[in-house]
């Protein structure tokens, strides 16, 4: 009864949140016509969506352990599923992915195959058990499934190093948006977005984040749905862009064709949107294709939404609208990659240097628009850039242009002259898929800190006010930690992203599988394949990318999980055939685990 009125009263607020935001979406664009300046715009859509998310998180804040922890798992599956989608589009699928599939074309594809593939895995293999479990986190069930400190410290180190890099490329986006939309430096922008974070996750844990990324998932979809929309209605007289984009993408082919013939595109450094291959081999696709997969599988801060619903039953249903929210978003991926390429092939590519248009010298400024080798600052200095490349003859070539893959999806709008509302709404939605991610990993972090290392190990007595202080500090910590490693841009968003995925699936996925579907795992087994899968997968990405080593197989260090999941395998099956087998009371307990219905193992966090 009381999940159906939470059910109830949480879709009258966000039915009412909707239509909200679609009011103050047609107040800005009346203000714009009036002749409001383009800053201001910015920054009272900007603040409105801050104040909504920090009201939220203050109005859900809390001082109950499992409310903090698992939002007092009361969780209705259609809610966990969006909160769940929100903390999974984060600023790599807003603002990355299209890039991606606008650089690589056919190709970029394997990010979209990895991603939505995964909860698959998650649905079937994992989710449901952890829930019937009842564990708080991932180094909770492995230290109760496999006993000892061994495995819950091992499983804190590799939950640390994957969600503390994935962190870092939401709050690198988020200082991306901010430099642009608020007109504040990168800086500035990682540390404003790092305050909102804050606000959100500090006061209610896990039970405010669930209910702020309701709020953000609904500003992120319209946000990235919307420019495409009105777009594909434009030029093909639909609305609907997942259907219409297929004209675009022929038209595409045959301005490729055109620019061959004309000069403007370079046969050898031309890549054909349609043609596979072109930007990922054979083998580094099926190879990013399965570490995306596993590596879904294997995030502790999506694991975690699963551990908040009322029920295993209830952990199913969330699984499958998850997977309906995030489909919304990664349907409508290829075709904004489409539009945005096609409106740079048709608007920008052999324009005259003279006349380019005004986007490529606001983005230029940031540093994230080159042409001819240097940064697009001012009409100047592309003239001057271009002037010393002797084949230049006073137009753009295709070759001349280098876009930052990040700047896609939010200078569509700008690209292709839409009202200035809709790329603040667009700025707005990928603020929304940040911080929303930002908040799920930091808390992920926390709580592994506070509840594994400190309570857990540490100090077994502490009562639950000290329990929840030590988990805020260590979340402030580790916030702050991971803006100033954002504010010195590591990289771009996508590699950091799949960095993240490849320790994540070495590190957890053989254990996880084996510790819920292989009795015999022992404890031993399941630490030194950890240990080895996520030593060999994290050797390889530093040796690959700051070691001067070269790539095994040419598989690049996006897919380093290649190597460490089999190993991680192989050792755990080896190591516990030839170590004592656990207990009956322990398989017992993970036969218990398979069956849908009776009580979790554990309850409130406790064995």
């Amino acid at each position: 009864m009381r999940k159906d009125k939470l059910a109830s009263r949480a879709g009258q607020l966000y039915g009412t949140v909707a239509g909200l935001l679609a009011a103050f979406i047609a107040g800005l664009v009346v203000l714009e016509q009036i002749g409001v300046p383009q800053q201001v715009l910015g920054y009272l859509f900007v603040a409105a969506t801050f104040v909504l998310y920090a009201g939220i998180g203050i109005a859900s804040r809390t001082v109950h352990v499992t409310d903090f922890y698992v939002a007092g798992r009361q969780v209705p599956g259609v809610f966990n599923g969006m909160a769940t989608a929100a903390d999974w589009l984060s600023g790599a699928s807003f603002i990355g992915l299209a890039g991606t599939l606008y650089m690589l074309g056919f190709d970029g594809l394997a990010y979209l195959l990895g991603w939505t593939g995964g909860f698959v895995l998650v649905a079937v293999l994992i989710a449901p058990y952890l829930r019937k479990f009842g564990a708080f986190t991932l180094p909770d069930f492995l230290a109760v499934r496999f006993g000892g400190h061994a495995a819950r410290l091992t499983g804190v180190v590799v939950l640390f190093a994957c969600s503390f890099t994935y962190v870092v490329a939401q709050l690198y986006a988020t200082g991306l948006i901010a430099s642009r939309f608020l007109g504040i430096s990168f800086e500035t922008g990682v540390y404003v977005g790092l305050a909102i974070v804050l606000v959100c996750s500090l006061l209610g844990g896990m039970r405010s984040i669930t209910w702020t990324q309701v709020a953000q998932y609904l500003v992120l979809i319209v946000a990235f749905m919307l420019p495409v929309a009105i777009l594909s209605a434009q030029h093909f007289g639909m609305p609907l862009a997942q259907f219409a984009y297929g004209a675009a993408l022929e038209q595409i082919a045959a301005l490729e064709q055109q620019m061959l013939a004309s000069g403007l595109a370079d046969p050898d450094t031309l890549v054909r949107h349609l043609v596979p291959g072109e930007a990922l081999d054979p083998l580094n696709f099926a190879a990013l294709v399965v570490c995306l997969i596993v590596g879904t599988a294997s995030l502790p801060h999506l694991l975690m939404r699963f551990l908040t619903t009322s029920s295993v039953r209830d952990a199913r249903r969330s699984a499958g609208w998850t997977l309906f929210f995030v489909l919304l978003l990664y349907a409508t991926v290829p075709a904004y990659a489409a539009f945005a390429k096609l409106e740079v092939y048709q608007n920008v590519v052999g324009a005259s240097l003279q006349a380019l248009p005004d986007w490529i010298y606001t983005y230029g400024r940031l540093g994230l628009v080159e042409i001819c080798g240097a940064a697009a600052s001012s009409a100047d200095a592309v003239r001057a850039a271009c002037a010393a490349v002797p084949e230049s003859a006073g137009v753009l070539r295709l070759s001349d242009l280098a876009i930052d893959r990040d700047v896609i999806v939010l200078a569509l709008p700008e690209i292709a002259g839409l009202p200035y509302v809709i790329a603040v709404l667009v700025a707005a939605g990928g603020l929304a898929a940040t911080l929303s991610t930002a908040n799920g990993l930091l808390l992920a972090i926390a709580n592994a800190l506070g509840h594994d290392v400190y309570y857990r190990t540490l100090d077994s007595r502490a009562p639950a006010s000290r329990r929840l202080l030590v988990a805020r500090l260590l979340l402030l910590a580790a916030a702050a930690v991971g803006a100033i490693v954002a504010a010195s841009r590591p990289a771009d968003i996508l590699s950091m992203v799949a960095w993240a995925f490849s320790l994540a699936a070495s590190g957890f996925f053989p254990a996880l599988v084996l510790g819920i579907w292989w009795k015999r795992c022992t404890a031993a087994g399941a630490v030194c394949g950890m240990i080895a899968g996520f030593g060999l997968t994290l050797a390889y990405l530093l040796l690959t990318r700051y070691g001067g080593m070269g790539e095994w197989y040419g598989i690049q260090n996006t897919s380093a999980a290649i190597f460490g999941v089999p190993a991680g395998f192989a050792v755990a099956i080896l190591v516990s055939l030839v170590t004592r087998a656990p207990s009956r009371h322990v398989q017992a307990m993970v036969e218990e685990i398979r069956k849908p219905a009776g009580k979790p193992v554990m309850i409130d966090g406790a064995p």
